[in-house]
C-alpha cells in the first residue's frame, strides 16, 4: 500500500478488486503486463492507468536521485509529420523556430491558440525539413497540426505504435551504456539531442537526453511489442546499479523539486506561457506563429505566476487549497510533495498573484504558515541533467 502522503497526491482510480485487476474504464499501458505486487493503486493519466507506486515511493525517489529508475511515459501523444514541409507546419505552431535545428536535436516549448492561451508544452523532435515529431499530452496538438500541415506532408498520430520508457538517474548513461555499442558520452549524446536506430538490448530503437527529473537521463522509444524484451534487459543489467520502476508519487516529488511544470495542474487553458514558467520558451523574434500576436499583447500583462511555497513537514491538507497574505486571497496550491531536499518540509507549487510570490514572502495555506523559495530547489544550476 501506498503511505498517507501518496494518498493525499493522487486519488486513486477505482478498481472492482484490490488485486491486480486494471481500473474500471482506463487503459493498460505497454509495462502493464509487468507490474509486480507491489502496484495495486493506480492513477489515470490521459485515460491510461499508471501505478501511483511500485511499492515504496521513498525508495523509488531515492532511486531517481542516487541510482536509477525506470519511469513510463507511454501514454504521451506522438505525432509524426513527414513531406515537403513538415518542418514549416511544425514552425507554424511551435514556440520556438524549428526551421533553425539541426538534425538530431530537441526543442521543449509551447503550442498556444490564437488567444495566447496554453494549449500544451511539449517536446520537438527534428529529423530534418521533411521529417518532425511532436510529443505531448493535448489532442488538440494533433487537430492544429492538421490545419497548418501543406498537401505534402501527413500527420500520423503512432501512441499505440510505441512505448516510452524514461531511464533516469545518476547510474543512467552506465546502465545503458552497458546495453550498447553507441556511443552514449555527453559529447555524442548532448542533453536535448536524439538518436535513431541504436540498438539497446538488441533492440533498435530511438533514444534521446530529456527527462522530468532533473536528473542525467535519457527517453527510449521503442515498438510497443518489444517492451518485454527491453524491460527485461534493464532490470537484469540494473540490479547491481540500484534500479527500481518509479510510479507516480516518486515521480511528483522529483519534478517539482526541479521545477518543472505539468499540464493540467500548474496550468490550464486560461494561462499564457508568462504566467506557468514558459516564457522562456517563446521566441517573438521569430517567424509568425499561432498566437504571436496575442502573446506579445499578453508578456506584460502576467496575472500569475507559478512559484513553489515550503511548509513545515507534516503539514496536511495543501493539495488545492487557498493561498493567502495577510489575510488576502494570493492563488492555490495545485501540488505539494514531501522534499527530501529541503529536509522533508512539504515542497507545493502554486499559482500566485506575481506580487506576493517573491522569494523570502510568508504565506499561508491550509492553517500553516509557509515561505515562498525559488525554484529549482534541486540542482538551481541544472548541471546534473546536462552531465
Amino acid at each position: 500500500m501506498t503511505t498517507d502522503w501518496a494518498h493525499a497526491l493522487f486519488r486513486p482510480a477505482s478498481a472492482k478488486d484490490i488485486d491486480m485487476s486494471y481500473p474500471e474504464n482506463l487503459m493498460p499501458t505497454p509495462l502493464a503486463p509487468l507490474y509486480g505486487e507491489g502496484v495495486v493503486e493506480w492513477m489515470d493519466v490521459f485515460g491510461f492507468a499508471i501505478p501511483v507506486t511500485w511499492g515504496n515511493p521513498e525508495a523509488e525517489y531515492d532511486a531517481i536521485r542516487n541510482h536509477v529508475a525506470v519511469i513510463e511515459f507511454s501514454m504521451l501523444l506522438k505525432y509524426d509529420l513527414a513531406g515537403p514541409g513538415a518542418a514549416d507546419c511544425v514552425n507554424r505552431i511551435f514556440s520556438r523556430d524549428v526551421t533553425a535545428m539541426k538534425p538530431g536535436r530537441v526543442a521543449y516549448g509551447v503550442v498556444v491558440d490564437l488567444d495566447g492561451h496554453m494549449i500544451d508544452d511539449c517536446t520537438v523532435f527534428y529529423h530534418g525539413p521533411e521529417r518532425v515529431m511532436v510529443m505531448g499530452a493535448n489532442p488538440r496538438l494533433g487537430e492544429d497540426l492538421q490545419i497548418h500541415a501543406g498537401p505534402g506532408v501527413q500527420v500520423i498520430e503512432r501512441r499505440a505504435e510505441f512505448a516510452q520508457i524514461a531511464v533516469q538517474g545518476p547510474n543512467s548513461r552506465a546502465l545503458l551504456q552497458g546495453l550498447t555499442k553507441a556511443d552514449l558520452s555527453n559529447v555524442n549524446l548532448p542533453h536535448y539531442s536524439f538518436r535513431t536506430g541504436v540498438e539497446i538490448a538488441g533492440i533498435p530503437m530511438q533514444i534521446s537526453r530529456l527527462g522530468f527529473t532533473g536528473e542525467l537521463g535519457y527517453e527510449l522509444l521503442l515498438p510497443t511489442a518489444k517492451t518485454p524484451k527491453l524491460w527485461h534487459a534493464l532490470t537484469q543489467a540494473g540490479a547491481s546499479l540500484g534500479l527500481r520502476a518509479v510510479g507516480g508519487a516518486g515521480l511528483m516529488m522529483a519534478r517539482i523539486e526541479a521545477g518543472l511544470i505539468m499540464g493540467g495542474l500548474d496550468y490550464d487553458d486560461t494561462s499564457t506561457p508568462w504566467e506557468c514558467r514558459m516564457g522562456w520558451a517563446v521566441d517573438l523574434k521569430k517567424s509568425d506563429f499561432q498566437g504571436k500576436a496575442a502573446l506579445v499583447a499578453s508578456k506584460a500583462a502576467a496575472k500569475v505566476t507559478v512559484a513553489a511555497i515550503a511548509f513545515p513537514e507534516g503539514t496536511d491538507g495543501l493539495d488545492g487549497a487557498e493561498v493567502t497574505d495577510q489575510g488576502k486571497v494570493i492563488g492555490a496550491i495545485s501540488m505539494a510533495i514531501p522534499s527530501p531536499v529541503l529536509g522533508g518540509k512539504m515542497l507545493a507549487m502554486a499559482r500566485l498573484d506575481p506580487a506576493h510570490a517573491t522569494s523570502g514572502n510568508a504565506v499561508k495555506a491550509a492553517g500553516s504558515v509557509g515561505k515562498v523559495v525559488d525554484l529549482p530547489v534541486h540542482d538551481p544550476e541544472r548541471k546534473r541533467a546536462k552531465s
